[in-house]
């Protein structure tokens, strides 16, 4: 009753249900596991966080615990005099030495460094390295847990483990990836939709300028700093470039001037005048998360294109960090949203048409990871699987720009061109 009374069965019919045996049968089928290339990687990995707990010890001057926060702190901050300014304390009222606190202290001492690569090799030896051969069934395949409704957005989420928070492009996380490998006679394929959240902003915010980038195929990161910088596309540097692609993505976190300036470098003056031109340069943008903002304080929510729903307690919150928070996350729902959207309808048009083409029992689908699908194919049926499944993500005719996808394909998870 309330989701017909909140028009909300459009959502649970056309886009949650005709999912769910796919994602059961993705769960059933889970990806193969080679344990003894996880083994070796596992020794080689500890030996390393040997060697960086050593090179800790030497640069602290004596050995401590590197995984107890007070003995962190009291050699950081007490014996090694790092400054505590501008880092946030625990709730207990002690000085933090989470990675987000020491992150703000690189620069200071070499120590740092080593302590959050420490961190980072620990947590995926624990999390993913030593943990997944304990986590294969007899099948010798891992049956991950894809959870349909895992975010407020309407994204999926993985966990048992956690499939989606494994580095893609960090050389320590990418060898996890190829741990994972496609069955005798099959391949591992691929498809990522290409900037889908812009592309969503550009028609939620009706902007034609950002439309007719997408339209025209060009690059949409140096199409942007033309337009912020006031330069032809092809006197846009890398800098430039670079300096767009950081204002696109965060935008779309409803990311503020502070953080913008984190993640570009330079002073808060330089980062202000970017954001200034950004907003500039596209004013329906400016003005679609102005509507968004007001509308989200007015009913309490936001909509995704096909009319996904989230909440904000926070939004008329008297306390100022609590409603700006609400609003950053009102920002980003619409956009995040209406790409979950997107994906699950997609997957259900490529079962939909794997089972017209008679493919089913040749391609299976195997994870979601944000807006990638992969599947494991029988080696013949790769090109017309490619072709069915492109083809079946990017036709969305009441979208009015177009939705690239591309595709990678490789017999390990890790090694996929």
């Amino acid at each position: 009753m309330w989701l017909k009374k909140n028009g909300l069965q459009k959502v649970l019919n056309d886009i949650e249900l005709p999912i769910v045996s796919i994602i059961e049968e993705a769960q059933n089928t889970g990806v193969l596991v080679d344990i003894p290339y996880l083994k070796k990687l596992s020794e080689e990995y500890h030996k390393k966080l040997t060697s960086l707990e050593n090179k800790i010890w030497k640069l602290a001057g004596g050995e401590f615990n590197i995984n107890s926060p007070k003995q962190m702190g009291e050699i950081l901050f007490d014996k090694m005099g790092l400054s505590t300014k501008g880092l946030k304390k625990t709730a207990g009222g002690s000085r933090s030495t989470r990675e987000s606190e020491l992150v703000k202290l690189k620069g200071e001492h070499e120590i740092i460094e080593h302590i959050l690569a420490y961190r980072e090799l620990q947590k995926l030896l624990s999390t993913y390295i030593d943990n997944i051969p304990e986590m294969v069934g007899k099948d010798g395949r891992l049956h991950t847990t894809l959870n349909q409704t895992g975010t407020t957005t309407g994204r999926m989420s993985s966990v048992n483990p956690n499939m989606q928070n494994i580095p893609a492009r960090n050389g320590l996380g990418e060898a996890i990836r190829s741990a994972f490998v496609a069955e005798k006679g099959h391949s591992f394929v691929a498809f990522d939709y290409s900037q889908i959240e812009m592309r969503i902003l550009a028609v939620l915010a009706k902007d034609e300028k950002l439309i007719n980038v997408f339209k025209e195929g060009k690059d949409v990161h140096s199409s942007v700093a033309s337009f912020v910088f006031g330069v032809p596309e092809d006197k846009v540097t890398k800098d430039m470039r670079r300096k767009a692609k950081v204002i696109n993505f965060g935008i779309i976190y409803g990311m503020g001037v502070n953080s913008l300036k984190a993640n570009l470098g330079g002073t808060r003056r330089e980062a202000q005048e970017f954001y200034d031109n950004y907003f500039k340069a596209f004013p329906k943008i400016a003005a679609y998360f102005d509507g968004v903002k007001k509308s989200a304080n007015k009913k309490g929510f936001t909509e995704t294109i096909f009319g996904r729903r989230r909440y904000f307690k926070g939004i008329t919150s008297s306390i100022p960090y609590i409603r700006s928070m609400a609003e950053r996350m009102a920002i980003n729902a619409p956009v995040q949203g209406s790409a979950a959207d997107i994906i699950k309808i997609a997957m259900k048009k490529a079962d939909d048409r794997l089972k017209t083409e008679g493919l089913k029992d040749k391609a299976h689908l195997l994870l979601q990871i944000h807006d990638e699908l992969i599947y494991e194919v029988e080696d013949e049926a790769v090109p017309k699987v490619k072709k069915i499944i492109k083809e079946a993500m990017e036709h969305f005719p009441d979208i009015e720009l177009p939705l690239t996808v591309n595709v990678t394909s490789g017999k390990r998870w890790g090694d996929m061109k």
